[in-house]
């Protein structure tokens, strides 16, 4: 069983840590089962946010184009996590979005990981639901926000904590870190042809994108390209 790790959420633009970027890091350190100190911080996407997003979060737009990008933050986050196990809810998700970033800054974060998402689908009846909000009401955790990054760190850190108390002594070994893989390239930054090609078709096809085009990156750039060559032709 884990006493000290690090309970980490993050709000996102999507789903996908390929095309998708991070907008809220919140964590929380845990020494010994109590929680000593707090890393919260807003991270600007380069882009607007969908809809979706906004009511999902209640982050907008203007809150972060004054946050720094994700280049920025991502080695404060590291040096705040140590090398301590990181644990979230479904923690894979969180891992595999913050470890492309500190790919693409240079920095190495190979982890373990405790994942809550996995002890609720143990010990809650398979019909009911196994998110984090789900799963801390039906453990009689109270949860005062939602979908914010900081509030869902200190909510899956409870959840561990009372699961630990309730099955950790019959089932010590379900609690350990386990590794977590995910592989990631460093992203190349997209070329001087590629940005202007794009220009030139957002420009003949009288597109506006959400997206800051400098922030992009090659594979970005080139998804972008050809789904308006697929979607409106070439020039």
């Amino acid at each position: 069983m884990v006493s000290t790790y690090i309970a980490v959420d993050l709000e996102t633009t999507g789903l996908d840590p390929k095309q998708d970027k991070i907008i809220e890091i919140g964590a929380v350190k845990v020494v010994e089962g109590q929680v000593t100190e707090r890393y919260e911080t807003f991270v600007n996407p380069y882009r607007k946010l969908e809809y979706r997003v906004i009511m999902l979060t209640g982050i907008n737009d203007r809150q972060l184009e004054a946050s720094p990008g994700i280049g920025e933050v991502i080695g404060g986050f590291l040096e705040f996590a140590g090398e301590l196990p990181v644990l979230g809810h479904h923690v894979i998700f969180d891992y595999s979005f913050l470890k492309r970033a500190a790919v693409n800054e240079g920095f190495g974060f190979e982890r373990q990981g405790i994942d809550t998402l996995k002890l609720a689908r143990r010990f809650m009846p398979s019909d009911e639901k196994k998110n984090l909000s789900a799963a801390c009401k039906y453990f009689g955790i109270i949860q005062t926000l939602s979908h914010r990054a900081l509030a869902d760190a200190k909510a899956a850190h409870k959840l561990y904590q009372e699961l630990a108390v309730r099955y950790g002594k019959d089932l010590p070994e379900v609690f350990d870190s386990q590794a977590l893989v995910y592989k990631v390239k460093k992203d190349q930054p997209a070329s001087k042809r590629q940005k202007e090609h794009l220009q030139d078709l957002l420009k003949y096809h009288k597109i506006v994108l959400s997206v800051q085009t400098e922030q992009l990156s090659r594979n970005e750039i080139s998804r972008i390209t050809d789904k308006i060559i697929a979607q409106y032709g070439r020039i």
